[in-house]
């Protein structure tokens, strides 16, 4: 079956995360629990549902903790629209994501490169997408981020990363980009800050496709079901 619909419905569509650019290289930032890992996971499911494969790799967490993610973000999803066949889209999902995880102190382009390459030659899987979560970028360098970028643009990947910020680091770039990522942010074409506002939590795009955002977007985050709605 087609998930046209839903690719419509999803409030990411106003983004156009991965329609203008394939190579696209994207950034989620918060501090600690407000979502980072949902909306990635959200922005994977997006990817899938337009016909992409994805290789979410989660750094210093289980396979297990990551598969409950896609669970509770699906279930949301089969709960809130109208899906005819619930079990078709699950297995759809499962055989266009593969979970990878790497301890904080292996993670690198060389070390992910091998692994990607042993799956694509192999023809197991060649992934669209990658999504790396739990980045540490309080110690990465600049040449090791944009090495990683190189990799993605080689393999027509596009990338995202999730970053934690600190509210007592109060750094930031002249974008508005905060620590720990002020000094690379012009690697990013897309940035997006999740910041608590009221009973939600609210998107910030503070860049979209290489562009400032002045186009008006508003998008939350709900906290009770981590699922992004349209303010």
């Amino acid at each position: 079956m087609g998930y046209e619909p839903l690719v419509k419905q999803n409030p990411l569509r106003v983004l156009k995360i991965g329609t203008e650019n394939a190579r696209e290289m994207g950034l989620v930032m918060a501090r600690p629990g407000l979502g980072k890992t949902a909306l990635l996971v959200q922005i994977a499911l997006d990817s899938i549902l337009r016909g992409n494969r994805v290789i979410h790799v989660s750094i210093g967490e289980s396979i297990d903790k990551t598969r409950c993610r896609y669970d509770d973000i699906l279930r949301s999803i089969l709960q809130e629209y109208s899906v005819s066949q619930p079990h078709e889209l699950i297995e759809m999902v499962q055989h266009h994501r593969m979970i990878m995880t790497f301890k904080e102190s292996i993670f690198s382009r060389a070390k992910l490169e091998e692994r990607l390459n042993d799956l694509i030659m192999q023809n197991i899987f060649t992934p669209n997408c990658l999504v790396v979560d739990g980045f540490d970028f309080e110690s990465v360098n600049r040449e090791s981020l944009a090495d990683l970028k190189d990799l993605a643009n080689m393999m027509s990947m596009q990338l995202w990363f999730s970053a934690v910020t600190h509210r007592d680091d109060t750094r930031k770039s002249a974008s508005g980009v905060p620590a720990p990522c002020h000094e690379v942010d012009d690697l990013f074409d897309t940035v997006i800050l999740l910041k608590p506002e009221g009973s939600n939590i609210r998107l910030d795009i503070v860049r979209n496709n290489g562009r400032a955002n002045g186009s008006g977007v508003c998008l939350d985050l709900d906290p009770s079901t981590m699922m992004i709605k349209r303010s």
